[in-house]
């Protein structure tokens, strides 16, 4: 026997609006609503899109050591958050492997939430107490919160027009607590989409009334809810990876761009990392675009020695686009590669940066 799937505090709502509910990585989603996805990927685009990401875990670390237990743990310097404010991170194996991407939020100086992978939370919290867990209380919040992102160009005024406080004052990956809708909300400037937005964390039993307030406040604006669907091909015009498909154990960060989050200050891969940060990194991930007809999927062998980690047509951005690993000495903006489309090898060519930007 299956185990049933795992359904979070907004499923009867999705039910309800007529979602088409499919098997994510244990959980019962939304993979799109009545109108479809690429009415949905517009929405966003163009007005205000509401996500349940319910299914996403959150782990307290509370104490003295806290910050340090973290900055053992992720890559990021963690010393550099103050106060309502969050980074973006990955944790390493002691290998240099990615265990899970992560965004860490600095409540106070002895209290920090992470938010980690649905597919990952077990995985993580084991982790976590294992490598840090005599530093720190270390606690899995996630059936305690309920998490809804509102995002799109219209999202910031509409979760403002519900907020008694100035939520659009914060900055990019700012935290705060307040009431929206009259509810005990923390609300995060970050996001998955490439828009600007919030993610809305509440605690579980208060999510329906939230969810309900926001879809009602957001018909002024034109705000739909918006399915996984979406959310995949979102997170890849604007290049973000997903973990399981684009970041794993057998990939690095400095492999898979991002560099950027890995400082020094002797968290767990350190060591693997500099050695292969000195030595030059053998495989790249890679943003590309599609130059005949033919879609990558995740899996499709390049032919020049690599493999689609995502892809899909961009709705916003009008062409076929994928993520995958190839060769480093192939990996330059403006290479040209092949993609083996189901036995059809299809030319496609390597691109800078995000597929999509917001104006």
């Amino acid at each position: 026997m299956s185990n049933p799937l795992k359904r979070t505090p907004l499923h009867d709502r999705h039910v309800s609006l007529g979602a088409k509910v499919i098997d994510f990585g244990g959980w019962a989603m939304p993979v799109n609503y009545p109108s479809g996805i690429l009415d949905e990927h517009k929405t966003v685009r163009s007005a205000a899109g509401m996500f349940d990401v319910s299914h996403m875990g959150e782990v307290a670390f509370r104490g003295p050591r806290a910050a340090e237990a973290v900055q053992k743990l992720v890559t990021n310097d963690v010393a550099k958050l103050v106060d309502g404010k969050a980074m973006y991170t990955v944790a390493c194996l002691p290998s240099g492997g990615i265990v899970d991407d992560l965004i860490v939020y600095r409540e106070k100086a002895d209290e920090y939430l992470i938010v980690v992978n649905a597919s990952n939370i077990d995985k993580d919290v084991a982790w976590f107490k294992e490598q840090a867990g005599t530093l720190c209380e270390i606690a899995n919040l996630s059936d305690e919160y309920g998490l809804i992102a509102v995002q799109g160009p219209k999202a910031v005024a509409l979760v403002r027009s519900l907020s008694d406080a100035p939520v659009d004052q914060l900055p990019s990956f700012g935290f705060t607590r307040c009431q929206v809708g009259g509810i005990s909300v923390g609300v995060g400037r970050t996001g998955y989409t490439g828009e600007d937005g919030f993610e809305l964390f509440v605690a579980s039993h208060d999510a329906p009334r939230l969810w309900d307030q926001l879809l009602e406040a957001g018909q002024s604006v034109g705000l739909k809810p918006i399915g996984l669907g979406a959310r995949d091909t979102l997170r890849l015009e604007a290049r973000l990876s997903l973990y399981g498909n684009d970041i794993d154990e057998e990939h690095t960060p400095l492999e898979a761009g991002l560099g950027w989050v890995v400082k020094g200050h002797g968290f767990i891969g350190e060591e693997a990392l500099a050695k292969q940060r000195a030595e030059g990194v053998t495989r790249k991930l890679v943003g590309f675009v599609m130059k005949e007809r033919g879609i990558a999927r995740h899996g499709y062998p390049i032919q020049e020695g690599g493999v689609v980690t995502s892809g899909t047509t961009g709705p916003t951005v009008g062409v076929a686009i994928g993520m995958g690993y190839v060769p480093a000495d192939k990996a330059a903006p403006g290479t040209s590669i092949t993609v083996d489309c189901r036995g059809k090898a299809v030319r496609a060519e390597i691109v800078q940066g995000p597929f999509y930007k917001r104006k």
